[in-house]
């Protein structure tokens, strides 16, 4: 059986995702930071500075700071390209790694604590 979610329960799950994430002893990520991270960690490389700004329609100062972040944190790292000396690649580490699969529970424990929609209906009758 296949559990389909709405919008609002999709919403929930971030901002629990979000909440969780805030409350932990761990880094704390602007949205940028974050976006930067996830396309890292869950898009095909190599990534560059020049396409991940591309990818995400900012400029490349804007994904520079966020690496620098993400690399004060050792959640990426940047290298030079060997084959083009001119352009930097952006890696992942085992802490970002680490993170990722945190990040992946959280997500997990906040997506099933989101009652089906027949029962989030019934709430909110018996609450209206």
């Amino acid at each position: 059986m296949t559990v389909h979610t709405n919008p609002d329960q999709l919403v929930g799950i971030l901002r629990d995702t979000v909440v969780s994430l805030v409350r932990r002893d761990g880094p704390d990520l602007s949205a940028r930071q974050l976006g930067v991270f996830l396309t890292v960690y869950l898009t095909d490389g190599p990534h560059t500075v020049r396409g991940l700004a591309a990818e995400l329609n900012v400029s490349k100062p804007a994904i520079t700071r966020a690496l620098d972040r993400l690399g004060e944190l050792d959640l990426a790292r940047r290298k030079v390209d060997p084959m083009d000396r001119r352009s930097v690649i952006v890696q992942r580490t085992l802490k970002g790694t680490a993170f990722l699969r945190d990040m992946r529970q959280i997500m997990a424990e906040a997506e099933a604590a989101v009652p089906a929609e027949g029962e989030a209906g019934e709430a909110a009758r018996k609450a209206g």
